[in-house]
């Protein structure tokens, strides 16, 4: 029986006013934690996201059950579908397959990623016959496929971490460098790192690149500090760089979540973050409620610039395996995406102000039967419920009570330049009392390079 094709993301924004949101998910490593997935995407289709995500997994390693969740979310959940794709071991045959299955079964939204490192390998290395960066896959898909697709790439708002590094002085640092640098304590010592800007010029070039080849919108890294995004978005305009820009910021549920991935990621921190969380660190619930609160502020302040109202990525534990935070390099996640027993994960993109739709094909309040949660009510996350910053709280709340752990992302569709947005005060840079760990952690963002 033939199967529909799926609405491409990029046209669905294009239509929409600034509030949507998506989520995102990792492939179970056990067939429980499949079925709970499963049970979890119908559930979760009362929120009404715009799209859902599927990671694709180091090497390919989840990638037959990825097109499986894939094309149950959008044939089966009818949700708009939207599925990573790596060069990670792939040679052009195998991720010419893909693709062609992606076809069959409806699927017309791919994020193109270069891919992690397998797993027990320091760097990354192409396969041959395959490709050597997520240029040359978005150049093989327009190729193959043309306009069939809707492509997203990977963006780095403090650079790719493979190029931020150590420096001796703060002060020898360039203005925009200052502005992204880092400073973390190691054995009581101050550690500077950044991205220089030899090697952020080099990105954001690749960055346009990649979307002259065809990417239609950019998602980034976590971040931590609002005004990076912001700044980012202003680099973006530079270099001509004119599709959406989806944020990401990191939802503060854990301590040691807040300390692991941003030593993973090699994420600035505001000053007097660390000092906060270790303060709200005296029980679950009281650290639930500070990160509530502070990514609250980080939400509304990456809204004063292109993005308007930013969505939320979370995290959501498993339950038929274990966390292995350790095998950061195992699994390939997107940016401010955090490891989770059982591999279960979900990602929420931003709430459009005023405004609340709904499409055919799209996972929205209602579909397949489930009411709509009433106006007002606990699950009414509509834009025009409660007010701005009541419906991201609410939004993180509801997700907390349902045990969702480690993480938020924001994304949102393009908007004009803010002419009411300030630069920040020069604070000096950013700070941390989180110790380096012993252990050189890879970065589990999208490798772009």
């Amino acid at each position: 029986m033939a199967v529909a094709d799926d609405k491409k993301i990029s046209e669905l924004v294009a239509q929409l006013p600034p509030g949507w949101f998506s989520f995102e998910y990792f492939p179970p490593k056990t067939p429980e934690g499949v079925e709970n997935l499963r049970k979890r995407i119908v559930k979760m289709k009362a929120l009404g996201p715009l799209f859902t995500d599927f990671t694709w997994g180091a090497g390919g390693s989840t990638s037959e059950l990825t097109l499986k969740l894939t094309s149950a979310a959008k044939n089966e959940f009818g949700c708009v579908a939207n599925m990573h794709l790596t060069c990670t071991n792939q040679s052009s045959e195998m991720t010419g397959n893909a693709l062609k299955d992606c076809k069959a079964h409806g699927v017309r939204n791919i994020v193109a990623l270069r891919g992690d490192p397998p797993r027990g390998q320091e760097k990354w290395t192409a396969t041959e016959g395959g490709f050597s960066s997520a240029l040359d896959l978005v150049h093989f898909i327009r190729k193959n496929h043309q306009d069939y697709f809707s492509i997203s790439v990977a963006g780095y708002p403090e650079g790719h971490p493979d190029n931020i590094e150590e420096v001796p002085s703060f002060d020898s640092l360039t203005a925009s460098e200052k502005r992204r640098a880092r400073i973390a304590k190691s054995e009581g010592k101050e550690v500077i790192t950044v991205c220089k800007d030899a090697n952020f010029h080099k990105e954001m070039v690749y960055l346009k690149e990649k979307v002259d080849a065809g990417a239609e919108f950019v998602i980034t890294q976590m971040f931590l500090d609002p005004e990076v995004f912001l700044d980012f978005q202003k680099e973006c305009l530079k270099y001509d760089i004119k599709v959406p820009i989806v944020p990401g910021i990191m939802c503060l549920n854990t301590y040691g979540g807040l300390v692991r991935m941003t030593e993973l990621c090699k994420t600035r921190v505001p000053a007097g973050l660390m000092e906060r969380a270790e303060k709200a660190n005296t029980s679950d619930e009281a650290f639930k409620q500070f990160g509530i609160q502070e990514r609250g502020g980080a939400v509304q302040g990456s809204a004063g610039g292109r993005s308007p109202r930013p969505p939320f990525l979370y995290a959501e534990p498993g339950k038929g395996g274990r966390g292995h935070p350790e095998r950061s390099g195992e699994d390939h996640r997107g940016p401010g995406q955090s490891l989770l027993p059982g591999g279960g994960r979900r990602q929420v993109h931003g709430l459009r102000p005023g405004h609340h739709h709904r499409h055919q094909g799209q996972c929205a309040p209602g579909a397949a039967g489930e009411p709509a949660p009433a106006a007002g009510g606990p699950g009414d996350v509509r834009p025009g419920a409660a007010g701005g910053k009541a419906r991201q709280t609410r939004c993180v709340e509801l997700i907390a009570s349902e045990n969702f752990t480690s993480r938020a992302v924001m994304e949102s569709a393009w908007a004009a330049p803010s002419p009411t947005s300030t630069p920040r005060a020069s604070q000096g840079p950013a700070t941390t009392e989180a110790t380096r760990s012993s252990t050189r952690w890879r970065t589990c963002a999208r490798s772009a390079l």
